[in-house]
């Protein structure tokens, strides 16, 4: 090989090495940061309560104190609700500031309902749910102005690790059992109609003035004036100004 040669060869090779230490310090800079990212987070989730991590949707520990007071409170008061007679309007509205202590807008429930905190709950004005609503409150619900919820309807915030080992049952030093689970939350925009039997799973956004077919059982978000229905539930068509009904009779 001429001198030249080994001299082209050897700029190559060094320009090679120099871009393998530069790309080198950027992904030691990049692990780093990585780092020190992992390690705040970690703190920051160490310094939260339980009820914390469970509302900002962190893997959290469902047998925690607070959250098993705060649960047992709700199903009290809502077992009080159902107990209650119709007839009975100021108890029952009393029964609901206490249930619902967070929402600034009381609906209409028809007895009976299930809530797991109720205080995770809000609902605008006018909106009104029937027979059997169960409500999973783990992470936020918010359900918007005239929302009508149909009988046996449930909106479940939950959600559990998919690996089996990560989900199941464990046991604490001092021989207590817990799980860890998280949660995702749900919203419901003004206007929305949920017929008989539909499930909203967590994570789903329902948009502005949608009809939920009955039986339907929502996984992902509907985008606003759909007709949606189905198991997953998907869009059928959009709700247009063709949909009005002259002096509420519908036309077929």
């Amino acid at each position: 090989m001429k001198a030249d040669d080994r001299k082209y060869y050897l700029r190559k090779y060094c320009r090679r090495g120099v871009n393998l230490v530069i790309k080198n310090a950027v992904f030691m800079r990049l692990a780093a940061f990585c780092k020190r990212l992992i390690i705040t987070l970690d703190w920051r989730l160490s310094g939260m309560t339980e009820r914390e991590k469970m509302i900002n949707g962190e893997l959290y520990d469902s047998a925690d104190k607070e959250l098993e007071q705060l649960r047992l409170n709700a199903r009290k008061l809502s077992r009080k609700y159902n107990l209650t007679d119709e007839d009975c309007s100021e108890e029952q509205m009393q029964i609901l500031r206490e249930l619902l202590s967070a929402t600034e807008e009381l609906p209409y429930l028809q007895a009976p309902v299930y809530f797991d905190y109720g205080c995770n709950t809000f609902f605008g004005k006018f909106s009104s749910a029937n027979f059997n609503f169960t409500c999973l409150d783990v992470c936020e619900i918010h359900i918007g102005d005239n929302v009508m919820i149909g009988p046996n309807v449930t909106l479940a915030t939950p959600m559990h690790p998919l690996l089996p080992e990560e989900r199941n049952i464990r046991k604490r030093e001092d021989g207590s059992f817990y799980n860890l689970e998280y949660a995702k939350p749900i919203t419901i925009k003004d206007n929305c109609w949920l017929a008989s039997n539909v499930v909203v799973c967590g994570g789903v956004t329902i948009g502005e003035g949608c009809v939920i077919g009955a039986g339907s059982v929502v996984t992902r978000d509907i985008p606003p004036y759909s007709l949606a229905a189905g198991n997953p539930c998907r869009v059928i068509r959009k709700i247009t100004e063709k949909d009005h009904m002259s002096d509420g009779i519908e036309k077929f």
